[in-house]
């Protein structure tokens, strides 16, 4: 569905990453580690349409991805929401290129805040609302767009971890139900018990420039724990990916 063939990126004379390839198939979601200052972010930035790489391509569905597209949408790592608008209004945002009507807009946007779990708060205003409500609404906006893929850096990374938990343990369900479009999701965390909770794949990125090290696939049924001795186990393997790099191989347990 989501396909990354060759990319490479690098400002002047420095390489931040070479030769990345990455594949995202129906119904996934793909995670991509690395250390700090690796390129996670930028790779992200790439994949939804919003930077050039030097090399390579990035194909949606096979046609290539050369500018941003409602077809992509991104939710970044600090909760972006607009404070002098309330959760509606904030959702409904992400309906403008659909040229719907306001109340058209507004029955949209009620939908979807309920799917995320914000039934009855449509009139609150972001300062009103704690940090796991405003991620939800910026989720919620994202949604709104009817994307095909939903790129998240560090999305839980600004909670505190009860919350992240929380929200972790809805995610899926909120991404993945019977009333979204969404294909496929692209997640960059730091947090390897929170790739094992929620990912199916997991590109770690390693070296300078990086490239991919290892492809690990995570078989394990949802809901995951991350108290799960077997979750544990794929944490462990990613520390090991991270901590001594290693030419690409692909992973399994």
């Amino acid at each position: 569905m989501l396909e990354a063939k060759d990319l490479s990126f690098g400002y002047g004379n420095m390489m931040v990453f070479k030769g990345v390839d990455i594949a995202v198939d129906e119904g996934q979601i793909v995670a991509v580690v690395g250390p700090s200052g690796i390129g996670k972010s930028t790779l992200l930035r790439i994949l939804g349409g919003f930077l050039k790489p030097l090399t390579g391509v990035v194909l949606l569905f096979g046609r290539p991805v050369v500018k941003p597209t409602p077809q992509i949408m991104l939710v970044h790592q600090s909760i972006v929401t607009f404070p002098w608008m309330t959760a509606l209004e904030n959702v409904m945002l992400g309906l403008q290129y659909m040229r719907l009507d306001r109340r058209e807009a507004e029955e949209e946007a009620r939908r979807i805040l309920e799917l995320v779990g914000l039934k009855g708060f449509e009139s609150f205003y972001p300062k009103e609302m704690s940090g796991g409500m405003r991620q939800r609404v910026a989720i919620a906006r994202a949604l709104a767009a009817r994307p095909s893929v939903l790129l998240m850096d560090e999305p839980f990374s600004h909670l505190d971890e009860l919350t992240a938990e929380n929200l972790r343990r809805e995610i899926y369900g909120i991404l993945f139900n019977e009333s979204s479009p969404l294909k496929g999701v692209v997640l960059v965390s730091h947090n390897l018990y929170e790739v094992v909770e929620l990912s199916d794949v997991v590109y770690v990125l390693n070296g300078r420039p990086a490239r991919v090290v290892d492809v690990v696939n995570i078989d394990l049924p949802r809901p995951r724990s991350p108290r799960d001795p077997s979750v544990t186990k794929y944490v462990d393997m990613l520390y090991s990916s991270l901590t001594s790099p290693k030419e690409n191989t692909e992973s399994g347990v």
